[in-house]
């Protein structure tokens, strides 16, 4: 059927009320010729002009703007109110035209059916077209839409809409008891949740949506879970307040990501713990890192009256850079540095003054730090001594260490520099004015070096993608959410205290192998997933707080802190870092070793390396 244009359709409509005019004539006086001869004139000179009326009050209210396939209660609404404006001008002239005029009881027949046929057509051609979306509908993606509330009903009601996209929807979910059975637009409610996986086999689903946006993190992370155990591809709505005007449509769906399925709840942001930033001096160290940049990022949004990039890449401190745009009256300053060059940092300490210090610069890889121990010293324990007690000199208000959940009994050398680090900021505690907090968590997703990346190139190579233990478990966070949090636990420590972030559930990186798998649109037998073993330094599970410390709740629900019951002892702490230092510069790597173990497990306290630890509930 060809498309019908805008100066086809005021004709079409004049056509139709002609029609109506002409069967309320011989509805009111039970045929055409038995029109009395008072009205014939009158019925001549209104044939013309009722017709002309209604496609003026149809051009007023805007029918002719509207799209037929689309129509629905908001056209119905305006076509009835035009039709109402039509008849009262009708009326009027009716009732100019004297005794001899059209009948009042004509007037109103003449509305009643020029709306039946006008509402008629439109909702005809868009059925028409629906009808011809199913027809079109072979071969399409079978696809069951998880939701049958205003969202899923918007969202199939444009699959049908729009045929060629090439989307079927054959039913929904939904756990809402009341409405199993149901049909909208003909679509039938199949089940709960619990019934995912039936139907999908049994009516041979191909995509699974989720339109439920505004359901609770829970909820959706449990269907997605069952979602991606199906054959079916999954994709999902975003939130509500992520759709452009709430207009739901087929392309708003979007891929899921790994986050929404690693069993954590929205970070909660604080607003009144990120005041102290504002209009203050700010360095960032390691400020071209994953973490480093983030927190440029965020801290730039946050009023500081200067951002000081400090990073020992060149490109990397380039790249945050390039990327930051300064709100009015922000000074940023680059500034190329080694943290382990004592000179330099003091340098920079007197020069830009900064008030507020944030210390991510550090080596993070853990293998490769398993073979690179005079870099994991120096830059580690030694640089993080050099920018503390340059903080220290120079009166900073606050130093925070960005610490890892690798420094709670540490087995490889990366954790062990970690928790000397954090070591050495507690010492400090003790006799300075500075606050001094470190701020522990585990794995950030799509950091460098992080597993995910990793995964994602594997699969783009067809595989095998390399897992090391089949019960390898890590705590996982996104980048910016663990520095929203950083930020806000910088203000809820107190001096010397280690802040734990709320890391939900520990996730099996065997079990996030498989559902990138899933996600990248492949079935699990597409991809093969190897196991290569346990790399030095690492452990099966990671843990959330050294033995003797004492955690106690904060003001912020998802961050906790851990005081050590005692600062560590200067008689050997003091003596034990001198010796590490020098060790480091033998570059002999068993007495580097030797020297780190001292550091971090003084008195043979703490665990022997290798030893594996049962994940330990957060505080």
């Amino acid at each position: 059927m060809p498309r019908i244009t805008k100066f086809l359709v005021p004709l079409l409509d004049a056509g139709l009320v002609m029609l109506a005019y002409l069967l309320a004539f011989v509805l009111r006086f039970d045929g055409i010729r038995r029109i009395p001869v008072q009205h014939i004139d009158q019925f001549w000179m209104f044939l013309l002009v009722v017709p002309a009326i209604r496609v003026v009050s149809n051009s007023a209210w805007g029918l002719y703007r509207h799209v037929w396939r689309y129509v629905g209660t908001r056209e119905a609404w305006a076509l009835a109110q035009s039709v109402l404006t039509g008849s009262a001008g009708f009326a009027l002239l009716a009732l100019m035209s004297g005794q001899r005029g059209v009948p009042r009881s004509v007037v109103g027949i003449e509305a009643l059916l020029s709306l039946v046929l006008m509402a008629g057509v439109r909702l005809g051609w868009r059925a028409y077209v629906e009808r011809r979306g199913g027809r079109l509908a072979e071969g399409a993606t079978r696809t069951l839409v998880v939701g049958a509330g205003d969202a899923g009903e918007l969202l199939v009601r444009d699959m049908m809409r729009n045929p060629e996209r090439g989307l079927l929807p054959v039913g929904f979910i939904d756990d809402d008891p009341a409405k199993r059975k149901v049909r909208i637009h003909g679509v039938e409610v199949l089940g709960g949740r619990e019934d995912l996986g039936r139907i999908v086999a049994a009516r041979q689903v191909d995509l699974v949506v989720l339109a439920i946006p505004g359901a609770p993190l829970k909820d959706r992370r449990s269907v997605l879970q069952l979602a991606a155990a199906t054959p079916a591809k999954v994709k999902t709505l975003p939130a509500l307040h992520d759709i452009i005007g709430g207009n739901v449509t087929v392309s708003a769906m979007r891929d899921v990501a790994i986050e929404e399925l690693l069993g954590r709840e929205a970070v909660v942001t604080d607003t009144s713990l990120l005041g102290y930033l504002r209009g203050r001096r700010v360095l960032v160290s390691g400020a071209g890192g994953s973490i480093g940049s983030e927190l440029c990022r965020q801290i730039a949004r946050l009023e500081p009256s200067s951002l000081i990039l400090l990073g020992h890449g060149e490109n990397s401190v380039y790249g945050i850079d390039q990327e930051l745009e300064a709100p009015s009256g922000l000074e940023l300053f680059r500034v190329i540095a080694d943290v382990r060059d004592e000179a330099r940092i003091d340098e920079i300490f007197v020069h830009h003054r900064p008030e507020i210090v944030f210390h991510a610069a550090a080596h993070k890889h853990v293998p490769l730090m398993e073979e690179n121990e005079v870099e994991a010293v120096t830059n580690n324990v030694l640089g993080t001594r050099t920018l503390a007690v340059a903080a220290d000199r120079h009166g900073v208000e606050r130093f925070v260490l960005v610490s890892t959940d690798k420094a709670v009994n540490p087995t490889s050398i990366m954790g062990k520099t970690k928790r000397a680090a954090e070591l050495l900021i507690q010492d400090l505690a003790t006799h300075s004015r500075t606050r001094f907090v470190a701020v522990r968590f585990g794995n950030v997703l799509g950091s460098r070096g992080s597993v995910v990346p990793l995964f994602r190139r594997q699969i783009e190579m067809g595989g095998p993608l390399t897992v090391t233990h089949p019960d390898m478990r890590r705590y996982f966070m996104t980048i910016p959410e663990a520095v929203t949090l950083l930020l806000q636990a910088a203000d809820v420590g107190h001096q010397g205290e280690v802040l734990m972030l709320e890391m939900g559930d520990p996730v099996r990186i065997v079990d996030l192998a498989r559902n990138l798998i899933k996600l990248s649109g492949y079935k699990e037998d597409d991809v093969e997933i190897v196991y290569t073993g346990i790399r030095p330094g690492e452990k099966l599970f990671e843990e959330l707080r050294v033995t003797d410390e004492i955690a106690r709740a904060t003001d912020h629900p998802q961050i906790y802190a851990m005081r050590a019951e005692s600062a560590p002892d200067p008689q050997w702490w003091h003596p034990a870092l001198d010796r590490l230092e020098t060790a480091a510069t033998s570059h002999n790597p068993a007495r580097i070793r030797s020297a780190l173990d001292a550091v971090v497990q003084p008195r043979g306290a703490g665990m022997p390396d290798g030893a594996v630890m049962q994940p330990e509930a957060t505080p």
